[in-house]
Formats: C-alpha cells, sequence, structure tokens
C-alpha cells in the first residue's frame, strides 16, 4: 500500500467554474484518487477555494457585500456544487482559513532568514481618479508580446506571459475604467527565485517521466531571456494575508498583503493540516504528507492543473519550499492539461457564452459530464466542447454501449428466469474466450490508469464494456432458451457476472450509475474495492440471487434537446 496525496489547482473564489476549470484539474485528480482508493491505496486528495487578490475584491464589490462574505457564500455554492459532481475530495478547505495566514507569515519568516526576501523600491501605476495603486488584474490592457486586448496585470491568460502592469499597452483600470495612470514609487518584497534557478533546473530536469506540456512551459520560464526573474510576493490590496511574522519588522509593509500566488499553493497544506486537525486523532499527522523527517519521504505527491498554473508550481511553490531549506515534500508528477473550448471559442462568463457547472448539472446527470469530459481530456492538445459531440459521446458510449448490455441483459433475465440469476457452474469455450479478451484490455485500462492517460483509459473502459455485448450478440439467449434453458442460463449468469465486473472497474468515471448497477443486484457499493483476484472475478455470482430490474440506466439525448441548448448557450 502506497500513500499518496493528491492536489487539485484551487479554484478562484470569483464565481462558479465552467466545465474547462473542471476537467482541468478538480475532475481528473478525483478519477486518480478513486482508482488508487479502489486499489488498496491511502489516498489524502485536498483542495481549497483560492480566495485572495483583485478579483475576489471586485467580485464582492459588485455584489455590495464584504470581501469575507462573498467568499464564505461562494465556498459554499462551490463546495456544494463538487459535491453534486461526486468529487470525492478528503478536504475540501480555504485559502483564508487562520491556519493558511499563519503558514504564510512562517514561510515569509523563514525566507527572509535565509536571505531570500528583500524589499525593493518600484514604480507602479497610480490611478488618479481612483486614489489607489493598482495592483495586477486591477489593470487592463494590450499584451506586449501577443497583442491580446484584454490582457491582465499579473498575466496574459492568451500567451501565459507573466506580466506587470506597466508593461501593458494602454492600461486601463478597473475600478473606473480611467486612462489617467501613472507610476508612482511604492516598497514591495520580493522573493529572489532567481538564486534558486540552478536548483530548480537540476530538479526539473530529473523529472523526465514528466508530461512534456508541464516541461516544456517550465524549462521557457527558466531558460528564456534572463532566465527566472524574481517576482513580487506583495500587493496593495484590503484583503488578503497581512505582511507580518513574529520577530520580524517588515518596514513599510502595514497595508499591503502577501500575492495571491505566494499564499495559493501553501494552502494545498495548510488545508491538509486543517483535514488532519478536524478527522483524524493526530492533528499534527499532515507532518506526515509534508515533512521528510516525518515521512513524507514515502508519500508520492501528484498534482493536477491547467497550462496556465503550471509555472507557479513548477517553479514558484517549489521555490518557496527549496528556498525554506526545510524538509517539505516537493511534487513527484505534475499532470497538466491544455485548454477546453466551448463550440470553437472561449468560454465567456459576460456573454454568456458555454456552460458552467451550476447550469451543465441541472440540465444532465453526473455521469454523463464526467464521462465526456474525461473521455475527451485536453491531454495532449486542447479539446472542444460541442453539444453534437457531448450527443454522440452520451448516446453511443452510455446508452449504446453499457446501458444497452445492461438492457438487454436484465430484461430478459426477468422475462425468462423470474427475478433471481439462473443457478449452475461452469462454462464453455465463449465465456472463457471472452474472458481472456476482456483481460487483456483490463489489464492496458489499470495500467494506463496508474499513469493518468486519462484519455485512452476511458477508450480501454469503452471497449471492455463494448465485449460484453459482443458476447451477448454471439451467446443469443434468446435463441438458446429454446432448445435449451441450461445452457441460456449459464449465459444469462456470466453475463450478470460482467456487469458486477463493469461497476466495480467503471466507478472512477461514472460512479453514481455503478451504485444504481450495484443497487440492481442487491451488493453493497464499496468505493474501496476493486477485482484483483483474477479467477473470481466472473464467477462471484453463482445463481440464486434475487436482483432488481433497471428501466433505463441512460436516456438517449434527441435532436430537438441539442438545438435548444446549442442556441441557450451559444452566447449574445
Amino acid at each position: 500500500m502506497k500513500r499518496i496525496l493528491i492536489t487539485s489547482a484551487l479554484p478562484y473564489i470569483n464565481g462558479v467554474k465552467h466545465l474547462g476549470n473542471l476537467v482541468g484539474s478538480q475532475l481528473p485528480a478525483d478519477l486518480y484518487a478513486r482508482f488508487m482508493r479502489a486499489k488498496g491505496h491511502e489516498v489524502a486528495f485536498i483542495c481549497a477555494t483560492d480566495e485572495h487578490g483583485t478579483p475576489a475584491e471586485l467580485a464582492a464589490k459588485e455584489k455590495n457585500m464584504s470581501t469575507a462574505d462573498y467568499c464564505l457564500e461562494m465556498w459554499k455554492i462551490q463546495k456544494n456544487l463538487s459535491d453534486q459532481f461526486h468529487l470525492s475530495f478528503d478536504f475540501f478547505g480555504r485559502s483564508s482559513s487562520e491556519s493558511n495566514y499563519k503558514l504564510t507569515q512562517d514561510f515569509a519568516k523563514a525566507l527572509k532568514n535565509e536571505g531570500l526576501i528583500k524589499t525593493v523600491e518600484e514604480k507602479q501605476l497610480y490611478s488618479q481618479e481612483d486614489g489607489r495603486f493598482l495592483p495586477d488584474r486591477y489593470v487592463v490592457g494590450t499584451c506586449p508580446e501577443c497583442s491580446y486586448e484584454r490582457a491582465r496585470g499579473d498575466q496574459c491568460e492568451n500567451c501565459t506571459r507573466q506580466l506587470q502592469g506597466a508593461e501593458l499597452i494602454e492600461p486601463k483600470s478597473v475600478l473606473s475604467g480611467s486612462s489617467k495612470l501613472e507610476l508612482r514609487k511604492t516598497n514591495h518584497l520580493y522573493l529572489l527565485q532567481s538564486k534558486l534557478q540552478e536548483k530548480l533546473k537540476e530538479w526539473i530536469n530529473e523529472k523526465d517521466n514528466w508530461p512534456i506540456l508541464t516541461t516544456s512551459i517550465a524549462k521557457k520560464w527558466l531558460t528564456d531571456g534572463e532566465g527566472l526573474q524574481d517576482r513580487s510576493i506583495t500587493r496593495d490590496l484590503e484583503w488578503g494575508i497581512p505582511v507580518k511574522s513574529n520577530g520580524i519588522t517588515w518596514e513599510g509593509m502595514e497595508d499591503k498583503v502577501f500575492y495571491v500566488w505566494f499564499d495559493a499553493p501553501i494552502a494545498y497544506i495548510s488545508a491538509t493540516a486543517d483535514w488532519t486537525k478536524t478527522t483524524k486523532k493526530d492533528p499534527n499527522e499532515w507532518k506526515t504528507w509534508w515533512l521528510n523527517d516525518h515521512g513524507a519521504e514515502d508519500v508520492y505527491y501528484v498534482q493536477f492543473m491547467a497550462k496556465d498554473n503550471i509555472p507557479f508550481h513548477t517553479l514558484s511553490f517549489p521555490a518557496t519550499l527549496l528556498g525554506t531549506k526545510g524538509q517539505w515534500k516537493l511534487v513527484d508528477y505534475i499532470k497538466g492539461f491544455n485548454w477546453l473550448t466551448y463550440e470553437g471559442g472561449k468560454f465567456s462568463t459576460s456573454m454568456q457564452r458555454g456552460l458552467f457547472m451550476n447550469d451543465a448539472i441541472e440540465i444532465f446527470p453526473s455521469d454523463y459530464w464526467r464521462w465526456w469530459l474525461l473521455s475527451n481530456a485536453p491531454e495532449s492538445s486542447d479539446s472542444d466542447f460541442t453539444w453534437k459531440s457531448f450527443q454522440s459521446s452520451i448516446n453511443k458510449d452510455l446508452a449504446d454501449v453499457l446501458g444497452n448490455f445492461v438492457s438487454r441483459l436484465i430484461k430478459f433475465s426477468k422475462s425468462k428466469f423470474g427475478d433471481h440469476i439462473p443457478v449452475g457452474s461452469g462454462y464453455s469455450d465463449l465465456e472463457k474466450n471472452t474472458i481472456v479478451e476482456i483481460l487483456k484490455y483490463f489489464k492496458a485500462y489499470e495500467e494506463s490508469m496508474a499513469i493518468m492517460e486519462i484519455r485512452k483509459s476511458a477508450n480501454l473502459l469503452r471497449k471492455i464494456w463494448s465485449l460484453g455485448n459482443e458476447y451477448l450478440q454471439t451467446s443469443a439467449p434468446w435463441t438458446v432458451i429454446k432448445q435449451n434453458p441450461e445452457e441460456a442460463g449459464k449465459i444469462v449468469r456470466f453475463g450478470f457476472n460482467l456487469l458486477n465486473f463493469y461497476s466495480d472497474i467503471s466507478k472512477p468515471f461514472i460512479p453514481v450509475t455503478c451504485q444504481k448497477i450495484k443497487s440492481c443486484l442487491k451488493i453493497s457499493y464499496n468505493e474501496n474495492e476493486w477485482p484483483e483476484n483474477r479467477e473470481l472475478v466472473f464467477s462471484n455470482l453463482k445463481g440464486g440471487e434475487s436482483f432488481l430490474v433497471i428501466e433505463n440506466l441512460f436516456s438517449k439525448i434527441d435532436d430537438d434537446k441539442i438545438r435548444e441548448l446549442q442556441i441557450k448557450f451559444g452566447g449574445n
């Protein structure tokens, strides 16, 4: 048994997340967590809302709420939606927690003591009309790198370049829209990442098993231009973790807070601490997950995120951990994802274009979304959500393959053998050959799941389902029963064992459906079980067991419904 720590990128607090956010971190992390638990490993699946920074302040102002109240309300909404999508977090915390305040301030103190934080006088955009400095996202303008016209003052979301507000072409205040901006002197704390460049480069170069997407972005930041740059870790905001630490006076920092990208990754650690404090006998158990001298060396740590988060997780957060010279656990594997687009373009809240989690879950069950998103995960390139693709996948994969197998088997058995699975033992060459074929694909499926090849895993699972239909078609129990009821009973009994097997191996993808199958078979549903015994897995059900009829496991989506949804979510 391994101990596996899994974190997904923290969803930002300002609003409901769209499907691209979901498939870019949380959903694939959940798939991996469910698989590893089922395989018998000890898993800590940790996430939290990312609550600091300018967007939270701006969103709260729009709602005429205090930022603290707004963040609490949105945390509840996001937690509820994650539950509805059956994301199996062991703990879903908050970056604004008391524990993250303290831990962030402790990290800053440790980095200061190691000579890795210094005060830098710099010029920052000041809005005369707003009467304040404009940190990062309070400024928008044209990116000097790619000419994207809505680049933010911290990063261009189009080309992922990290920016300063003063670098933008024709910058404007987000608060007032004013272009009457001037550069004024102010002081900020900087993390001296450049001093850790060689150590980070050596560490990244060791990760030859990471996805190319992950390592290529990290190496680009390390080698482009003058290499890894020092970066500011403070901002002029009201909402955030105050710049202070026991025993250190941060002169000139009284009204500043730590930059959200300094404190947000630290929330992985603080959320783990909050988890063990609230659920474990030993409140300090979090140290066994995060501190090597407490046992974390034996932990396998995996992070899931979209590509815009990769620089911070491959460089800035590791620099924070390495810079303290402590015993902090570094990530072992980073699974990065490209973008999910919507009907050929971007998701847009302002344009009401695209599908967000709250709307999606009201239209179709969670397993429909889980299946399409995971089987189309943007691993090696961007993926495009289209309603036609969604309709085809649900109708062909879920309804016609898995759903059809379940329906044909159960309805035939009910009509010919009543409420109980036919009794008997032994299988013919057809069943034995089917088992050999299924186990071949099952082995490949397990191997792909273990190394997080998500789309390949979905394809293999779909193939395993299809072998059940092929078996029923070839064995044709509806014909056999006319001459040999006992042989037909054997076919049905094997079909039920296949069905039980499918419910065990499909639960990382479609957990609710697998619960329904177990209920049909009157077998208790256990998320932490996996069919390991290859000799017994297809003969667990001996016959005589009662079952319940499932009318329709999946409902097909018709063309009229698709046209309606295309119009509704097509944007203004």
